[in-house]
């Protein structure tokens, strides 16, 4: 408690920091739920948008641009939301960029083309990536004490893994019990049940708005005329060159890793001996199964990381814990058990997951230690989304372009070898840079 503060005041304070942590948690929890759709909901859409059988290369050539067109734009967006997060304040950013994905997400239910998804995915994409910069930004001002921090952020962050569940789950009560809901365009397409979803954290968060309240070290700073104004420019200079260059290298390979191979798994799937001959519905819920694997091993990876950031004093000595793993796994899964176990992809996806999304949490642990307050949404953002949205995502375009050349009897085959080769190139670029990382030069955050 401050010096002369009440203890009445002490506990206004704890409990509005606390309502803004539960608002970051669903703000992470629901920018995956939103992102992960995708790969659940990309072939039986594309199947139903373009009107050809779900092994036509078209539906190959439209999710590479799905997967990687809308994160282009939610990398430059996201880019620019991180320095009106620097510039206006956490809060304000916060919550448009919440009700932009959940309202985009609502529209893309409803869209009556390709072009038309792709355009609401977009939108998507944008709120997302501006979420996450505002809203780690957030959490890390408002702990001072370090141990308490990084615990906060990161099991805040794990609440992205349970936004993985959560559409796996949705996925499947839309797949099983979409006859039993209301017409969406003439009919009971899961995907559209699944999308349309998206909308609920924004009910929640126009609810408990008005009681937010700004990051106290962004307002002191603003009210006291001391905050330097935010530039791209100061991200090169060599105070912090060495920091963007490296965290937005390793944070293209995790997302690289993600996008480019894990993410890859719903149109995998299918192609399994076992899963081939069952009637399409039964693939689809055999898909979200597969996917709930990836989705739990990815939330015990944040968890996990969580408990070992206030632990293992190293950042570097904290990521190779995942990374070294990762490295051997990742490969032998997507050779071995995706053409040709489902019961081993099921728990080695799990494992992959595991070592692949705790990566997420880490950077939200590690980039608000290494900028200052005036500097420190723009310095996320460009790792963020220079980095993880724009380079690393398109390992989802290369994977899908790939699949031609590759070895293999049958398209999945062929898209299982694509995810290993780029999966593990990520991989193995990601573990030579983190060589490189900097280590925080102290537990508070920098002023």
């Amino acid at each position: 408690m401050a010096t002369g503060q009440s203890p009445a005041a002490a506990k206004r304070v704890e409990r509005l920091t606390w309502l803004i942590a539960i608002v970051a948690a669903i703000g992470f929890a629901f920018d995956s739920y939103v992102l992960l759709m995708l790969p659940l909901i990309v072939r039986p859409a594309l199947i139903e948008l373009l009107g050809v059988p779900g092994t036509h290369p078209s539906i190959n050539q439209w999710v590479g641009y799905l997967f990687y067109v809308p994160a282009v734009a939610g990398g430059i967006f996201g880019l620019l939301g991180g320095y009106l997060t620097d510039l206006f304040g956490r809060r304000r950013v916060l919550v448009w960029s919440i009700l932009l994905f959940a309202f985009s997400a609502l529209a893309s239910g409803y869209a009556t083309s390709v072009q038309w998804l792709l355009f609401w995915r977009c939108c998507t994409f944008v709120g997302v990536c501006v979420e996450f910069v505002a809203a780690v930004a957030w959490l890390s001002e408002l702990f001072p004490d370090p141990k308490r921090r990084e615990a906060i952020v990161g099991y805040t962050q794990a609440f992205g893994s349970l936004g993985g569940l959560m559409v796996t789950v949705g996925y499947y009560l839309s797949v099983t019990y979409g006859d039993h809901l209301p017409l969406v365009r003439g009919g009971h397409e899961a995907w559209r049940y699944t999308l349309i979803s998206g909308v609920i954290p924004a009910i929640p968060l126009i609810l408990i708005r008005p009681f937010l309240p700004e990051s106290p070290a962004w307002q002191e700073k603003k009210k006291a005329g001391t905050l330097k104004r935010p530039s791209f420019a100061e991200l090169f200079q060599p105070e912090f060159r060495r920091t963007t260059i490296v965290t937005t290298v390793m944070m293209a390979c995790a997302y690289a890793a993600a996008f480019g191979a894990i993410q890859q798994v719903p149109r995998i799937v299918p192609g399994l001996a076992e899963v081939r001959a069952l009637p399409r519905p039964a693939q689809e819920q055999t898909v979200s199964a597969v996917q709930s694997f990836q989705e739990f091993g990815g939330l015990a990876g944040r968890i996990v990381l969580a408990f070992l950031a206030v632990r293992i004093f190293s950042r570097r000595k904290l990521l190779h814990v995942f990374q070294i793993p990762g490295l051997i796994l990742l490969p032998l899964v997507f050779l071995i058990p995706a053409t040709s176990s489902l019961a081993l992809l099921e728990w080695g996806i799990g494992l992959v997951g595991f070592m692949t999304i705790a990566q997420f949490s880490f950077w939200g642990n590690y980039l608000p230690r290494v900028y200052p307050t005036f500097l420190r949404g723009t310095g996320e953002s460009f790792a963020a989304n220079v980095g993880g949205r724009m380079i690393g995502t398109s390992a989802a375009l290369v994977t899908t372009n790939l699949v031609a050349s590759m070895p293999g009897a049958m398209p999945p085959i062929k898209l299982a070898h694509a995810a290993a080769l780029v999966g593990t190139a990520a991989y193995v670029i990601g573990f030579i840079a983190s060589f490189w990382l900097p280590e925080p030069k102290q537990e508070q955050l920098p002023e």
